[in-house]
C-alpha cells in the first residue's frame, strides 16, 4: 500500500521539500520532525492550512527585535499558506510566566494587561500579515472556567513532571518557595492548545516545557497533538546576553529610525549573520549569497552590518526613512559632521535659575533622556556636549543660547529654542 508520500505527484513533493526548507531555517529543535513532515504531507495534499499557535504574554508594553524572531518564523508560515493562531495571554499574563525566573514574579493587574496588549496589537503587524492571522485572548476559555474545570485541568499533570522543568527543580533544591498558582501557566498554555486544536506551536528554547505541555494536554483531551517547534534565543548588542530592555542591550521595533540603524551599527560582527537569519525578511538566497560574500571576503563587514541597519529601518518605518537613516548615519558617523535637520526644542525660560540650569536637567528638559539618574550617569560618560564641546560635570550650570546644539550620545540631538 502506497504511503501518502508516494500517493504526492512530484510538483506536491516538491513544495513538501521547499515548506521543509523554510520552517527548519534558524530553528533549534522540532518535536517530532517526523510528525511536522507528516502534518506538511498531509496540508499540502488536502490543500488544508496547518493551525500555527504562538502565545505571547503583555509582560512588556513594547516589541523588540529579540521578540520578533519567533514573529518572523509565523510570517513564514502564513506565506507558506498556513493559518496563525495569535494569542494575547490576557489571563496568563496575569500570573506571568515563571521560565528562567529564581522567584515569583510580580502579578501584574488587569488594567496592566490590556495596555500592554494593546501596544502589542499595534507592533504585531508590521511583521504578521493580519488578514491571515487569528487574533484570541484566551481569557475567552480560561475565563469562564469553574473551580471543577481547573481541578480536572490540574489532574492531568503530576507534581513530580511540574519539577521537571528546570527553573521549578532549581527553586525547590534551594529551598525557594515555589508559589502553586505558578503551576498553573504551563498548565494554562497548554490548555490553549487544546481548546484551538493548534497543529503546531512556536516559542524561545526557553519554552520548551511549556510547548510541549500543549501536546501533553492535547493528549488527555482527546485532540491531535501539536508539534512544538523552538527558536534561538537573540543576544543583545553586549554580544553575550539574551536581548532584554531591562539590561538595555535592545533594538525596540517601534524606535525611531535613526536610533534603529546607530543601535544596528552596535551589533558585535560575529552575531550578524545570526541577526540577518533569525530576525530579517531577507530570503534563503540572499542569505547564502551573504554568508559566502562574508567568508571570502567580497563583502566588507561594516557594509554588511549598514545592510542590516538599512533592513531593520525599512522593514519597521518604510523605505524612504531607511534611506533617510543610511544618510544620517554616514553623515554625522562617518563625516563626523552634525546632521542639518536637528530638531528645535524649547527650553522653557522658568527652567533656568539665574539664567542657568545644570547639565542633567538640560537633558532630561529637552526629553534626550527619561530620567535624572540616567542623565547624570550620560553626563559622568562622557555621552554629552554643547555645541560638540564635551559637558562630564551633571551639575555644571551652562548658559545657553537661541540655536545651541545639545547632543548626548551617538544620536540624540536638540537645537535649543528659548521660550
Amino acid at each position: 500500500m502506497e504511503t501518502k508520500w508516494e500517493q504526492l505527484t512530484v510538483q506536491q513533493q516538491e513544495e513538501v521539500n521547499r515548506q521543509l526548507e523554510t520552517i527548519r531555517r534558524g530553528v533549534i529543535e522540532i518535536v517530532p520532525e517526523d510528525e511536522l513532515r507528516q502534518k506538511v504531507i498531509d496540508s499540502v495534499a488536502t490543500g488544508t492550512p496547518l493551525k500555527v499557535k504562538l502565545g505571547l504574554d503583555p509582560s512588556a508594553p513594547d516589541i523588540h527585535v529579540g521578540h520578533t524572531v519567533v514573529l518572523h518564523k509565523l510570517r513564514q508560515f502564513q506565506e507558506l499558506g498556513h493559518q496563525v493562531q495569535l494569542i494575547i495571554g490576557d489571563f496568563t499574563g496575569r500570573i506571568g510566566d515563571p521560565t528562567g525566573k529564581s522567584e515569583t514574579r510580580k502579578q501584574l493587574t488587569e488594567d496592566d494587561v490590556k495596555r500592554n496588549a494593546e501596544t502589542y496589537q499595534k507592533q504585531i503587524y508590521k511583521i504578521l500579515d493580519e488578514s491571515k492571522t487569528e487574533l484570541y485572548f484566551n481569557s475567552q476559555w480560561l475565563g469562564p472556567m469553574t473551580f471543577a474545570d481547573v481541578v480536572q485541568l490540574s489532574a492531568k499533570v503530576t507534581v513530580a513532571r511540574m519539577l521537571e522543568r528546570d527553573d521549578f527543580s532549581k527553586r525547590y533544591g534551594s529551598g525557594l518557595p515555589i508559589h502553586i498558582h505558578e503551576f498553573f501557566y504551563p498548565l494554562m498554555q497548554g490548555y490553549d492548545s487544546v481548546a484551538l486544536k493548534s497543529d503546531i506551536e512556536l516559542g524561545g528554547t526557553d519554552q520548551k516545557f511549556n510547548l510541549l505541555m500543549g501536546r501533553t494536554l492535547q493528549k488527555e483531551y482527546g485532540v491531535p497533538t501539536q508539534v512544538a517547534i523552538m527558536n534561538p534565543l537573540l543576544e543583545g548588542l553586549d554580544g553575550v546576553n539574551k536581548m532584554s530592555k531591562s539590561l538595555g542591550n535592545y533594538i525596540g521595533i517601534d524606535e525611531a529610525p535613526n536610533e534603529i540603524y546607530g543601535k544596528s551599527m552596535s551589533v558585535p560582527d560575529e552575531l550578524m549573520l545570526k541577526y540577518y537569519e533569525l530576525a530579517t525578511d531577507l530570503s534563503n538566497d540572499e542569505l547564502a549569497q551573504l554568508r559566502s560574500g562574508i567568508e571570502d571576503g567580497t563583502v566588507h563587514p561594516r557594509d554588511a552590518k549598514m545592510r542590516l541597519a538599512y533592513t531593520f529601518v525599512r522593514m519597521y518605518h518604510g523605505e524612504q526613512a531607511a534611506e533617510e537613516a543610511q544618510q544620517h548615519f554616514v553623515t554625522v558617523f562617518q563625516q563626523r559632521a552634525l546632521p542639518t535637520d536637528i530638531e528645535e526644542v524649547v527650553l522653557p525660560l522658568d527652567a533656568l535659575e539665574n539664567g542657568t540650569i545644570r547639565a542633567a536637567k538640560l537633558l532630561v528638559t529637552l526629553g534626550l533622556q527619561a530620567s535624572g539618574s540616567e542623565a547624570r550617569r550620560s553626563v559622568q560618560q562622557g555621552a554629552m556636549k554643547v555645541n560638540e564641546e564635551k559637558v562630564d560635570d551633571p551639575n555644571a550650570e551652562l548658559t545657553l543660547a537661541d540655536g545651541d546644539i545639545v547632543q548626548v550620545g551617538k544620536r540624540k540631538f536638540a537645537r535649543i529654542k528659548l521660550g
